[in-house]
């Protein structure tokens, strides 16, 4: 155990009772308690902030009895170097504590600085009351290290850079490291002669070795050139080192050298740690500068688990796994790089699961004894954002035995929240859907409005009694069915019936939201739903065991959008209308070996599909389009306008000398062929 965290443990066994008049379980700081190694530091103060009044002050220990004084309400925002900031929110405060002075190594002759590196150590209480009552208490234990990032007096005089496209910056590249001997770097000053006699026949050559200004290819002293041409003696050139094109390299012009596409795999490199905010889409950083990553959904459906999470975008997966292919995901003690290379620890919340039926799918004959392990059986993840950082992160985590022979369905969701949102609830800026969005879907003709609009998500053998559904996500087309047990002696008509109430099951409303903010009390916020229904069979089966034509086993579902507009150049998506329709397959009833099995499967399936049309309808034809579309090169085979395309300087297929003198032979003989198609040629031609 490091000495930081033996001081923080020794520091909440030292911690008073609770105060009189406190009202545990209403208002908290979140975290409570902080070990402080920076100049600044955040926390939360959940709950009405409303006549709340933040106080901070140092406390030091009781003599006596070696724990914290006891503290009051009588306090301000400001304690010895410290200083305490409170942004107010509805139900979340961001409590912000700061050092005002900075910490320096001690220097000759200097006053009010750090005699030693470990600078300041000390305990500090925010306090958050209502009157005289205490509400919560923030405890922050301070072990803060001066900057010794500097040493040595402040020179007024400031540096002098040379232009570097006439003097070189520096006079040795590859010296590297300061106060130390840069191996193979034979201008590094720091290398002894015994050292250097290590690598004297490796010496870095070049630029980066010290030749900051050699002799250039063209000088009339040089002899480096490879390959020197026949005219290199009469036409070199006679100048000084000073005058090198070398030089010209520090130059940023408007022409570049081309790069050359690489067909190389490029290396895993570090994701770097962000410190001016994160954007959307720009993967999380943890303190250990890696990617902070949970279990996603790849393009060929399968589970991930190393998979970075996107700044601002939420997902909800289900993955399976058992017992013997079950592994542990990223520690929830890895803190969070806030976006401005601070960190945050992950506030993490473990439930038990109480209906183990909603997770195990399957379960095989299990024998008397069977090995089982507490597993995770869902993570839910929270991140309170504001602008460009993350300001907390809540997990909750929901624990669970599984056994040997089971199958488990493991839920992954990530939310992104607002800080200034209502009740933990996002605010919509933006009312259209966006992708990966469920679609909102109504049941208007019932008393509760609240309807469904979703597929089927198979698990285990893949039968449709077993199978679980999940929502219809805005566009993302989707594909998913499962299969039905079939007797051999079913009625045909029984069986119809079944399936189609298994689709049906499956779309739980009669209208569906145009946007993400539909109001049931609107009436024109919802399209209804068209419903082309199959048509009943007429084909007879004249008694025949194990055939039954005309089965709707096949649910489309269509739904039309468009861009409607867009919020802060955000697309703003709308839905126009959706369509429900059926098609029907011949189910036979296929033989096993021996035929000794009297149950056969029927696949049912459910499509969605997701077609963009224009907001509105596009321009007519006009009348000169459809008569000279004909001379459209795009729409046609033969494209007349480019009949003389040989003769002219775009053509590349043989010399335009070639070209011109085919097209000049063939302009004489079309002249020669209307000359002799002219009635007086035949009279001169008989005369």
């Amino acid at each position: 155990m490091g000495v930081a965290a033996f001081g923080a443990l020794l520091l909440l066994l030292l911690l008073p009772p609770p105060w009189p008049g406190q009202l545990a379980g209403d208002t908290v700081f979140q975290p409570s308690f902080i070990h402080m190694s920076g100049p600044r530091v955040n926390s939360f103060f959940l709950g009405n902030s409303s006549g709340v009044t933040f106080s901070i002050i140092l406390s030091p220990r009781d003599a006596e009895t070696g724990k914290l004084q006891l503290a009051n309400c009588s306090g301000s925002k400001r304690a010895g170097d410290w200083n305490l900031d409170v942004t107010p929110g509805v139900n979340i405060s961001k409590v912000t504590v700061s050092l005002t002075r900075t910490l320096e190594l001690c220097l000759p002759n200097a006053t009010e600085c750090c005699p030693s590196p470990l600078c300041m150590v000390e305990t500090l209480q925010v306090l958050a009351c209502r009157g005289s009552v205490m509400l919560a208490q923030l405890l922050i234990q301070a072990e803060i290290f001066a900057n010794s990032s500097f040493a040595g007096n402040v020179s007024e005089n400031a540096s002098i850079i040379p232009n570097q496209a006439f003097k070189p910056l520096g006079s040795c590249p590859c010296n590297l490291t300061a106060g130390a001997c840069d191996v193979r770097c034979c201008c590094d000053l720091e290398c002894t002669p015994d050292l250097q006699q290590l690598f004297s026949g490796s010496c870095f050559t070049g630029v980066f070795g010290g030749d900051v200004n050699p002799p250039f290819d063209q000088l009339c002293s040089s002899q480096s050139m490879e390959y020197t041409p026949e005219w290199f003696p009469f036409l070199c050139v006679q100048s000084s080192l000073d005058n090198t094109p070398f030089l010209g390299y520090f130059y940023h012009g408007s022409t570049s050298t081309p790069k050359v596409p690489s067909f190389k795999i490029p290396l895993q490199t570090s994701p770097g740690k962000p410190f001016t905010g994160y954007r959307e889409g720009d993967p999380i950083i943890t303190e250990e500068d890696e990617y902070f990553t949970v279990p996603q959904q790849s393009m060929a459906g399968q589970c991930v688990g190393n998979a970075p999470v996107a700044y601002l975008h939420n997902f909800d997966v289900k993955c399976l796994t058992n017992l013997e292919s079950y592994k542990e995901g990223l520690p929830h003690d890895v803190r969070i790089n806030t976006g401005t290379a601070d960190f945050i620890q992950q506030n993490v919340f473990y439930r038990a699961i109480t209906d183990r039926g909603k997770f195990i799918t399957e379960s095989e004959n299990l024998a008397a004894e069977v090995l089982c392990q507490n597993v995770t059986f869902a993570e839910h993840y929270k991140f309170i954002w504001e602008d460009k950082n993350i300001e907390q992160v809540n997990v909750t985590v929901f624990l669970g035995s599984l056994c040997e022979g089971e199958i488990l369905t493991q839920r992954f969701t990530v939310e992104f929240l607002s800080l200034s949102s209502t009740n933990g609830e996002e605010l919509f800026e933006n009312p259209g859907y966006q992708v990966g969005k469920p679609v909102r879907a109504a049941n208007l003709n019932a008393s509760d409005p609240l309807g469904s609009l979703n597929i089927w998500q198979p698990a285990g053998r893949g039968l449709c009694a077993s199978a679980t559904y999940r929502p219809v996500l805005f566009g993302v087309d989707s594909y998913s069915g499962c299969i039905l047990e079939v007797d051999i002696n079913e009625d045909c008509s029984l069986l119809r019936r079944n399936v189609t109430e298994k689709l049906n099951a499956l779309i739980q409303a009669t209208h569906i939201g145009k946007r993400d903010n539909s109001s049931y009390s609107d009436l024109n916020d919802w399209v209804e739903i068209i419903r082309l229904d199959p048509f009943p069979s007429n084909v007879s089966t004249r008694g025949l065991k194990g055939i039954c034509p005309d089965i709707p086993a096949n649910l489309n579902i269509r739904i039309i959008f468009a861009k409607v507009g867009a919020v802060q150049g955000i697309p703003q998506q709308q839905i126009l209308a959706v369509q429900i329709s059926y098609s029907t397959v011949l189910w036979e009833f296929q033989c096993g070996l021996g035929c000794k099995n009297t149950l056969s499967f029927l696949s049912i399936t459910a499509s969605v599909q997701f077609i963009e049309v224009p907001a509105q309808p596009p321009p007519p034809v006009t009348r000169y389009q459809k008569i000279y579309a004909e001379f459209d090169c795009n729409r046609n085979e033969v494209c007349w306008p480019q009949l003389l395309y040989p003769l002219t300087r775009f053509y590349t297929g043989e010399p335009y000398s070639q070209c011109l003198a085919k097209g000049l032979f063939l302009a004489f003989l079309v002249l020669l062929a209307a000359i002799m198609n002219n009635p007086w040629f035949s009279k001169l031609w008989n005369r």
